[in-house]
Parts: C-alpha cells; sequence; structure tokens
C-alpha cells in the first residue's frame, strides 16, 4: 500500500520525532501545509500540521476551518481560542525531543510559539526532509501539474496573435493574465525587430507550470537568429539527460557544452533549470555543480538561454516529468524560429 504524504514525510526526517508545519498567516503560508494535507482552498493561518513518529497527522484549525480541513488529510483538531490549541500542540508533541521545522518558511515567533507550549524539545531543521518528499510527485499532483501545463500551452500558442508594432508590455501581460516570474511588464511599446520574450505560468489545484518562449516582431538581427537555434539544441541535449537515477548536473553540463562551443561562449547567465511543485521554484536545482539526483517524479524546468548585450537574450523553457527511462515534456509549443 503507497505510503500517505506524513508517512513519507517522516521517513524521510532521520532522527526527528515529529514535523511541525505552522501556518503563521500572510505572507508566511507554507505550502507544505497544503501538501500534507491535500487542502486546495482556504487559507488555514494560524494552523498547524504535525506528523508523528508513526506517520500519523494533527492539522490543527480554528473553528473557521473546520469545514474545509474536513475535505482533507489528518486527523483534525478544531479549536476555539488559544488555549485550545496550546493544549493540542502540547499533546501531539508529548515525548518528543528532536522537532523538525521547516526553517525555509516558519518564522522565529512560530518556531519560538511552539518551544514554549510544548516545553523542553529541540528544534532541527526538517528542510531536506520535506524537499525530499515534495520533490517526488504522486499521481495526484502530476495530473494536476499536467493540467497547469497544458493550459499554459494553450497560451503559448496564442503569443504570436498578441504580438502587433506598438503593442505595450502591460497589454501582452492582461492579454495573457498570467504572470511573467522574472520580469514586470512595463509600458515599453515594441517595434518592428525586437525579440519578445515570455515567461510564464499557470497554477491548477495549487500545482505551477513554468515555461518561456521567445518570439520576434519582424526579422531580428542574424545573430539572435543563430542564437536561438543554439539555445534549442542546448535545450534539447540537457533534456537528454533527464532520467531517473541521473546527476542533477549532467543536464547543465550538456547543454552549456553546446552553447560555450558556439561563438556564444559565456552567454549562458543562470541554471539550466530547478523543480517545480506548488511552489514554481523548488529544491531541485540543475546546475554543473549540483550534488542532487534525479528521481522519478521529479518535476524541474528546462530553461537554457543566451544573453547579448545590447542585442537582446534567447531562453527557450519547458517543463518536464523525470521518468525511469527519461522524461516527459509537459508543456507544448511549436520549438521553430517564430517571426510576427
Amino acid at each position: 500500500m503507497p505510503k500517505t504524504r506524513a508517512e513519507r514525510l517522516i521517513s524521510n526526517a532521520e532522527g526527528m520525532d515529529a514535523v511541525v508545519i505552522a501556518n503563521d498567516g500572510e505572507p508566511f503560508l507554507d505550502s507544505t501545509f497544503w501538501y500534507l494535507t491535500e487542502q486546495n482552498s482556504g487559507t488555514f493561518e494560524g494552523s498547524f500540521a504535525i506528523v508523528k513518529s508513526d506517520g500519523s497527522m494533527d492539522v490543527l484549525v480554528s473553528i473557521l476551518e473546520e469545514e474545509g480541513a474536513r475535505e482533507g488529510a489528518g486527523n483534525i483538531c478544531v479549536y476555539h481560542d488559544r488555549a485550545e490549541r496550546e493544549a493540542f500542540i502540547k499533546e501531539a508533541l508529548r515525548g518528543c525531543t528532536k522537532v523538525g521545522f521547516n526553517v525555509n518558511s516558519a518564522t522565529y515567533a512560530a518556531v519560538e510559539y511552539v518551544k514554549k507550549v510544548a516545553e523542553g524539545i529541540e528544534v532541527v531543521n526538517a528542510g531536506k526532509a520535506i524537499s525530499a518528499t515534495v520533490s517526488v510527485k504522486d499521481e495526484k499532483e502530476i495530473a494536476a501539474t499536467r493540467e497547469a501545463c497544458r493550459i499554459s500551452s494553450i497560451v503559448a500558442g496564442e503569443i504570436p496573435d498578441m504580438l502587433s508594432e506598438g503593442v505595450s508590455e502591460k497589454e501582452v501581460a492582461a492579454r495573457m493574465d498570467a504572470r511573467q516570474p522574472h520580469h514586470m511588464p512595463c509600458d515599453y511599446r515594441l517595434k518592428k525587430g525586437d525579440t519578445a520574450l515570455f515567461d510564464f505560468g499557470t497554477k491548477y489545484d495549487r500545482y505551477c507550470s513554468d515555461m518561456t518562449r521567445t518570439v520576434f516582431l519582424g526579422r531580428p538581427p542574424e545573430i539572435l537568429e543563430r542564437a536561438y537555434e543554439v539555445v534549442l539544441e542546448a535545450q534539447q541535449a540537457g533534456i537528454a539527460e533527464y532520467r531517473d537515477g541521473a546527476n542533477a548536473s549532467a543536464a547543465d553540463i550538456a547543454a552549456r557544452e553546446i552553447i560555450d562551443g558556439s561563438e556564444f561562449k559565456g552567454k549562458f547567465i543562470h541554471t539550466f533549470g530547478h523543480g517545480i511543485g506548488m511552489d514554481v521554484h523548488q529544491d531541485i536545482s540543475i546546475y554543473s555543480k549540483s550534488e542532487q539526483v534525479l528521481r522519478a517524479g521529479n518535476v524541474v524546468s528546462a530553461e537554457p538561454g543566451i544573453y547579448i548585450p545590447g542585442v537582446g537574450g534567447i531562453r527557450i523553457e519547458d517543463t518536464c516529468l523525470i521518468t525511469e527511462d527519461g522524461c516527459e515534456v509537459l508543456t507544448s509549443f511549436d520549438h521553430s524560429f517564430t517571426v510576427v
């Protein structure tokens, strides 16, 4: 029988008696809480998910969140006031010594609060255990990611129709109704020969897609045509290295060899990829010195680029699912050189 998400987490949390996920409130909401509880709505501010050594999980929520909480996973503990919440925390952590926290998102105040309530616990960094758990997606997560990628791919196919001379970045961004995570659109208006780089994504059932497409309004300088073909070749070389058990560094090295073996040596100035999940950037780093190993169920980006100061930049990005014998590219778009 497949393990629950809580069971998977505690099995990765070596030496810990429990793991506490504190949803302290905006802006300190931890996606790990929704991962463990499998909730797809609600805010759950002031809630806690406490995973115990036997793999069971207590989910502490206020009376306002009770109805939604009972739709998800875990033993639901409904509190009416602060005293009731503290009683639940104390009981859940009774007998625990080493208690893990997600130090990448938990606030100092939340950790100190649990320490005071539980009395005598030792705080342990559960960040690596959480990353190892959430990075391997189950079928439900993969299905949500596929749908996010499907929606983004439809939007990507419409990009050429959104471009015309004089249109502003803000106008195009509004039409896409999507987030561009590396660039805030401005009032700049496109002119003939401009490069239009779209870095965007979709969230479906809390799961993200991430993709980048580069198209051109009118014929660009010839050097950008050459750069585009090199980037496309580099992406294909990197994706060919994606498989279960592969070193996470291999894809970046393969792509960088293509780019640095061309006239564009040194123009690939970021990493080849990163993990994707409920957060658009998760802790899988696809770069030349990474010591991580890819596993079937990882979802990662593949995004090499070439950037030429004073001329323009090219990036092509897809969302990929690591499989036992390779990878599946989840986003789809015509990768050919496109001039509008």
